[in-house]
């Protein structure tokens, strides 16, 4: 058995019968509370800078893993890792028709948990959430972004990066999610 939550694991669901994908949603909910609740319980998050706006000629592409029209892009000159572990980034996501959504986020390898923190303004400046607060990482749909952030790129496992030029590392050689040893080319 694997010493990380059910949540740290990639399976293939189509490769299980329909009573296995059930038995596994069913699993994975108690072993996620617990882990949650017994990351550190004495652990304090540091303070969130802001950051600069994102430069264009910073801008790295992701692969989120799945078909998305979407384009994705982490601005490496955000990207840090705090004292408290979390590494922060600012997420870009541009829209076939030219739309292009700005926020500053944080991850929490320790708890698989996202935050985010701001959204971007189009003059560069950042509008502070009201109801910023650390949510499970979910694998689907709007967090799909955070979850291929945190799998094949800056946690591995419950382990962070070190440090930013470790982050910087991690997210320009994304690992490979089917051999979580290799890299893509």
């Amino acid at each position: 058995m694997s010493p990380f939550p059910s949540r740290f694991l990639r399976p293939s669901l189509g490769a299980l019968p329909r009573a296995g994908v059930v038995a596994l949603a069913l699993l994975s909910a108690p072993a996620s509370a617990g882990f949650l609740s017994d990351a550190d319980p004495d652990w304090k998050e540091g303070e969130a800078t802001m950051p600069a706006a994102p430069r264009e000629a910073a801008l790295r592409a992701i692969d989120v893993g799945t078909p998305s029209p979407n384009a994705f892009f982490v601005d490496e000159d955000s990207v840090g890792v705090g004292a408290d572990g979390v590494v922060r980034y600012t997420l870009v996501v541009r829209t076939r028709g030219g739309a292009e959504n700005v926020s500053f986020e944080g991850i929490r390898c320790a708890t698989f948990e996202r935050r985010i923190y701001a959204s971007g303004r189009k003059d560069g400046t950042w509008a502070a959430l009201k109801n910023s607060a650390w949510q499970p990482i979910v694998e689907s749909g709007y967090n799909r972004p955070r979850a291929a952030l945190a799998h094949d790129y800056f946690c591995d496992g419950p382990a962070g990066p070190r440090d930013r030029e470790h982050a910087l590392r991690l997210l320009r050689e994304r690992r490979d999610p089917i051999d979580p040893s290799g890299v893509h080319q």
